[in-house]
């Protein structure tokens, strides 16, 4: 089967919007493609964090990756800094990548913007350690939103600079778009995050997913019960896309544009529909806690088995270059 690679930053409380914009996408590719997927550590600590927390982290999102269908015999779920060949190829990558491509990324503008009292060679070279991070497995596919489809192109410029320059060694990923409605805060307006206070955590319990749900925003037209709706401006019938039946969403849309739905009713449908797919997730990740040695052996398995893959491709790439030599195997 052709390989997918994907990854995810351990940058804290994993939430709905992470859930339905990958993680779920990623449950539904297992079965069509050799998958990887990657808690992308290294890319986690471009910016300020707390090093105490940095390891619960890690294993948080590896648990509710797993949690929810991404298991070992489905995939191999791996941690970044366990492989150090990412690196290796990264700064490989580094000498074919011109400056002028990294400092044109968009991603690297807005978080010069956001982290102005450090902005960092991380922050400008996170691209090419994520281009290594795909092309290290030799992926086909890359599944991303498509705030990354820029990062995949320069993955696919990358692969064929090293090729043009050393021979054909790496294929150029090609992107997997999600189907997924792009789902904001809670605010309605910006993207959903812990840090902005508008984030629904995947591992949040039921009356606290009621409560934040309660006093989202909805349609920004829709003043009073009586008034018709919007459904295509409204946060929350995005979020019935994500979470509802087929049925449920059209009743939804024709009952919210002539009034015959209130807010309250419509966000309690939502509420139900959520916690009954998010719920056996929780529930496995209860389980998972209970036998925390689970988790350590899944990580210890992927990075194994990754293993055994980057160290012929890096095998390869070093007789490339011309670095190998014969007299230290």
């Amino acid at each position: 089967m052709d390989r997918i690679f994907s990854g995810i930053q351990p940058s804290g409380e994993i939430h709905i919007g992470n859930y339905v914009g990958a993680i779920r996408n990623w449950v539904r590719l297992v079965d069509r493609y050799d998958c990887v997927y990657c808690v992308v550590d290294y890319h986690a600590i471009t910016i300020e964090y707390e090093v105490a927390l940095m390891q619960k982290r890690i294993l948080d999102t590896a648990t509710i990756l797993v949690a929810s269908g991404l298991t070992p015999d489905k995939c191999i779920v791996v941690v970044q800094s366990h492989v150090p060949e990412h690196t290796e190829l990264a700064w490989i990558f580094n000498c074919v990548t011109p400056i002028g491509e990294l400092e044109r990324m968009t991603q690297f503008k807005e978080k010069a913007k956001q982290h102005r009292q450090n902005i960092n060679m991380g922050l400008l070279d996170y691209p090419v350690l994520q281009a290594a991070d795909i092309l290290i497995y030799k992926a086909g596919y890359v599944p991303v939103g498509e705030d990354q489809i820029q990062h995949v192109e320069l993955s696919r410029e990358i692969a064929r600079k090293f090729n043009v320059r050393f021979g054909d060694t790496f294929p150029e990923p090609k992107v997997l778009l999600s189907d997924a409605p792009r789902i904001l805060g809670t605010d309605g307006n910006a993207k959903m995050s812990k840090s902005l206070n508008n984030a629904i955590g995947l591992l949040d319990p039921p009356e606290a997913i009621r409560e934040k749900l309660r006093t989202a925003a909805t349609c920004p037209h829709r003043q009073r019960r009586s008034d018709p709706g919007h459904p295509e401006h409204c946060n929350i019938f995005t979020m019935h896309q994500a979470f509802s039946k087929p049925d449920q969403i059209a009743s939804i849309d024709r009952h919210c544009r002539t009034a015959g739905i209130g807010c309250i009713e419509c966000k309690e449908i939502l509420f139900k529909n959520m916690v009954e797919e998010i719920g056996p997730i929780q529930d496995r990740v209860r389980e998972i806690h209970k036998r925390p040695q689970y988790m350590i052996e899944v990580l210890k398995s992927g990075a194994d088995r990754c293993k055994a893959i980057v160290t012929e491709v890096m095998d390869e790439v070093r007789t490339k270059i011309g670095v190998k030599s014969e007299w230290m195997s």
